[in-house]
C-alpha cells in the first residue's frame, strides 16, 4: 500500500515547513518539499494521494506508562479497572504504548501483561511492556528481569517499581541496585532500554534511593527513571536536580484537578522550559487505566479517579495555549521516549521511520491517527476498533 500525504506542515518534531510525505507499507519511503515539483510515481502503483491543506503533521505518541490490562484495586475486587480497549489508545494519538503493573501484581501477572501486548499487536498498536510490579521480588515469567528482558522480545525493562509510597514493599537500597544492574546488564546484552523505571510516592524519602545510587554505584543515571515526579511540588523540585545528574524524569499528565498537592503537567512543562532545564530528559506519560487513588496519612482511601491515555493531548494543547513553542513540548511525547526506550524507528518524522503520525487541525485537536502505515482514525472518525469495542 502506498498513500500519499500531501500539503502537511510537519512537526518532525522539529519544524521542517510544508512537505510532502510518501508512506510505503508501514515506513516513511520519501520527504519533499510541496509545491516543487512532483515524485516520480508510476501510475501503476495506485497511490492514494490525501490533500491535507497546511495540517500540522507529527510524530504518534509513545505513552510509556499505562495499565493495559488495567490498574487499580486498591479499595477492594470491584475497583480494579477494566483492560484497556485500543482506540482509548489511538483516538488518544498513542501509537505506541509500553504496558506494566501497578500496586496489583498479585492477581495480575507478567504473564496477563505479556498478553495484552500481543493482543494490541495484533490489532494494530506498537506494543511493548515492563516486567515486575511495585513489589520486591519482582513478578517475572522467566524467573528473573534480566532473562525477562533478554528471552521475551516485548520486555524492555522493569517498572512500574515502587518506592517512597505505603504500597511499595519498602525496598532496601541493596535491592535496589541489584534490580538496577540485571536490567542494566539485560539492556546491554540486548540493545534495549535496559532501564527501572519507578513509581513514586508521596513518601518524604522520595528520590533518596535514586540520588544514593547515582552517587554510590558505577550504574549509569539513565539506568533510573523516576515517573510521577509532578505528583508533588517537593518531589518535583527533587526530580529537577535530577536532571543535572543525566536522569531522564517522566511527568504524569494527571486528568485535570486531580493533581494536588502536585503541578498538572502543563504547568511543570512551562516550568521546566522557563528554568532552562535539559529538555531532552523529561518524557510525558498518561498512566492510562491506571487508578489514581488519593490516601489519608493513615493509608486510607479518601477519594479515586482512573488515568487516561487522552490526557497527553490535552496536556498538550494546554501548553499551547500558554504559548509554548510546538517544537519544545512535543518532543516529551514523541522523540525523547524512543531515546531513552531505544526505539530506533519511533518518534520522528523522518524517511525509514514507522509510519505512526498524527494529524492536527487548528486548535491541535487531533483528527487522524496512522498506525504502522495503517489509518486507526481519519476526519475524525474511527477506522478500527478493537476486537471488543
Amino acid at each position: 500500500m502506498l498513500t500519499l500525504l500531501r500539503n502537511v506542515n510537519i512537526y518532525a518534531p522539529t519544524p521542517l515547513g510544508i512537505k510532502d510525505v510518501l508512506i510505503a507499507g508501514n515506513k516513511i519511503a520519501a520527504i519533499y518539499d510541496h509545491g516543487k515539483g512532483q515524485l516520480d510515481i508510476p501510475k501503476q502503483w495506485h497511490v492514494n494521494v490525501i490533500n491535507f491543506d497546511g495540517a500540522t503533521l507529527t510524530p504518534g505518541f509513545i505513552d510509556s506508562h499505562a495499565h493495559i490490562t488495567g490498574g487499580g484495586g486498591e479499595a477492594g475486587f470491584a475497583t480494579q479497572v477494566p483492560p484497556v480497549g485500543l482506540t482509548e489508545f489511538t483516538h488518544a494519538g498513542v501509537t505506541t504504548v509500553v504496558g506494566l503493573l501497578g500496586t496489583d501484581d498479585t492477581t495480575r501477572s507478567t504473564e496477563n501483561l505479556l498478553s495484552r501486548v500481543y493482543g494490541l499487536r495484533e490489532e494494530g498498536l506498537s506494543a511493548y511492556c515492563w516486567t515486575g510490579g511495585y513489589h520486591y521480588p519482582l513478578t517475572t515469567i522467566t524467573g528473573s528481569a534480566k532473562s525477562d528482558i533478554v528471552f521475551l522480545e516485548p520486555v524492555i525493562g522493569i517498572g512500574e517499581f515502587a518506592i517512597s509510597d505505603h504500597r511499595s514493599s519498602q525496598p532496601t537500597f541493596e535491592e535496589v541496585i541489584r534490580l538496577a544492574s540485571e536490567t542494566h546488564v539485560a539492556g546491554l546484552i540486548t540493545g534495549k532500554a535496559g532501564i527501572i523505571h519507578f513509581h513514586l510516592g508521596d513518601g518524604e524519602k522520595r528520590l533518596a534511593l535514586i540520588e544514593q545510587a547515582i552517587r554510590d554505584t558505577e550504574l549509569p543515571a539513565r539506568v533510573f527513571n523516576p515517573t510521577h515526579v509532578n505528583r508533588n511540588k517537593a518531589l518535583f523540585e527533587d526530580s529537577c536536580k535530577l536532571l543535572t545528574q543525566g536522569c531522564h524524569i517522566d511527568l504524569t499528565a494527571f486528568p485535570t484537578g486531580t493533581a494536588q498537592p502536585g503541578w498538572e503537567a502543563c504547568d511543570a512543562i512551562e516550568m521546566a522550559i522557563e528554568r532552562q532545564l535539559p529538555l531532552e530528559q523529561i518524557t510525558l506519560s498518561s498512566d492510562g487505566g491506571g487508578c489514581l487513588p488519593c490516601f489519608d496519612p493513615q493509608g486510607e482511601l479518601l477519594h479515586m479517579d482512573f488515568g487516561r491515555a487522552s490526557t497527553l493531548g490535552e496536556t498538550l494543547v494546554e501548553t499551547l495555549k500558554k504559548g509554548l513553542p510546538l517544537e519544545q513540548v512535543l518532543p516529551m511525547l514523541t522523540s525523547n521516549v524512543a531515546n531513552i526506550l531505544r526505539f530506533k524507528s519511533k518518534g520522528q518524522v523522518a524517511v525509514g521511520f514507522d509510519a505512526d503520525l498524527l494529524v492536527l487541525n487548528e486548535k491541535y485537536e487531533i483528527t487522524d491517527v496512522m498506525a504502522q502505515g495503517v489509518w486507526h482514525k481519519q476526519n475524525n472518525q474511527t477506522i478500527i476498533k478493537g476486537t471488543f469495542e
